[in-house]
């Protein structure tokens, strides 16, 4: 075995063969080594890239270690407090992972662990609150639209006392808003619908329906930034690409950043370490002959006077793969 040295943030071996020379991986010092909660994983089943009749429609894949893909809640419906119990290696993602334990039912449940969250945390979801607030509103509207209605029946309408009954719900409204505020903790690892989370936030794991799990930023070292939110409507979140997506204020958002952003820098070092992953090898189009490949045969390394192609003629570099709208629809559009 060759010499390994652990910073912290990186783990390096010893040179002595050409594979491990440049070999880095990132640190996992600080995760737990024993095995995951059995009741929370599911056997992985491998198909090889091939699908019902047999034929490989997905290249290069097949082979590669055991693997049990843990379960994630990315809904984050549970109220009240969960401590971390420790930080663990998923092999199915690029993040880390944390355990909880729910303090009052004892459940335990997995997340995506933000950078920054150790074990002994405390973190909440505070995702029961996105329905409650828009729930009071509406019953108040509709006891005040059956008030002004009863009123509008009757032989003298009553004006004045329907709007300060609005008065007073706009008031009751704002306190309401004032004290979820107040008890609400904007910490890492806290789960928040948008309109509860402060402009400028740092969030990830990103929900894009109200009331249906994260699904944007869910990789090693991803984030995004809330630009302005409301309380009805849609919230602007800046990507990491620079895109800005507008998104209803009702979905769900983690506070922080996915943990593992040394994930970019590593160096696998090996061909085996990709087998293992599940990584078949992969043989270029100008090696091979003229009937199994467009860029293939000629004598030596040329090319043929062809563009670099997919095995079925479409452009590999370069090609157009927006999706192009019928004109006829974007003049529909400009005249709305």
């Amino acid at each position: 075995m060759s010499v390994t040295k652990d910073d912290g943030q990186f783990k390096t071996w010893k040179p002595v063969t050409p594979g491990v020379r440049h070999k880095k991986m990132a640190s996992r010092a600080h995760l737990w080594k024993g095995k995951p909660i059995r009741t929370l994983t599911v056997a992985k089943r491998r198909t090889g890239g091939r699908n019902n009749t047999g034929r490989i429609t997905v290249r290069h894949r097949g082979g590669g270690a055991k693997r049990r893909i843990r379960l994630l809640d990315f809904f984050r419906k549970d109220q009240g407090i969960q401590e971390v119990v420790r930080l663990e290696y998923d092999p199915g993602r690029t993040a880390h992972i944390a355990l909880l334990k729910h303090l009052e039912t004892k459940k335990f449940s997995y997340i995506l662990a933000p950078e920054g969250l150790k074990p002994g945390m405390t973190v909440q979801s505070y995702m029961y609150l996105s329905n409650s607030v828009s729930n009071g509103k509406n019953k108040k509207n509709r006891s005040v639209s059956r008030k002004s209605d009863s009123n509008q029946n009757s032989a003298i309408p009553n004006t004045s006392l329907n709007s300060n009954e609005l008065q007073d719900d706009s008031v009751e409204r704002m306190r309401e808003l004032s004290n979820l505020t107040r008890s609400i903790k904007v910490e890492v690892g806290n789960c928040l619908p948008l309109k509860l989370i402060p402009p400028g936030s740092t969030i990830h794991s990103i929900g894009l329906h109200p009331g249906d799990r994260a699904r944007l930023c869910r990789s090693a070292g991803a984030s995004a930034q809330l630009l302005y939110t409301a309380q009805h409507g849609t919230a602007q979140i800046k990507l990491s690409s620079g895109e800005v997506r507008r998104i209803p204020v009702d979905c769900c958002a983690t506070i922080g950043t996915v943990s593992n952003s040394n994930h970019k820098y590593e160096v696998i070092g090996t061909a085996g370490a990709n087998r293992r992953r599940g990584w078949r090898p992969t043989v270029r189009g100008t090696a091979m002959n003229k009937h199994d490949h467009p860029n293939g045969g000629g004598r030596g390394k040329s090319r043929g006077g062809r563009q670099p192609t997919s095995p079925w003629g479409k452009l590999a570099k370069g090609g157009k793969t927006r999706y192009k709208l019928n004109p006829l629809v974007i003049r529909h559009r400009n005249r709305k």
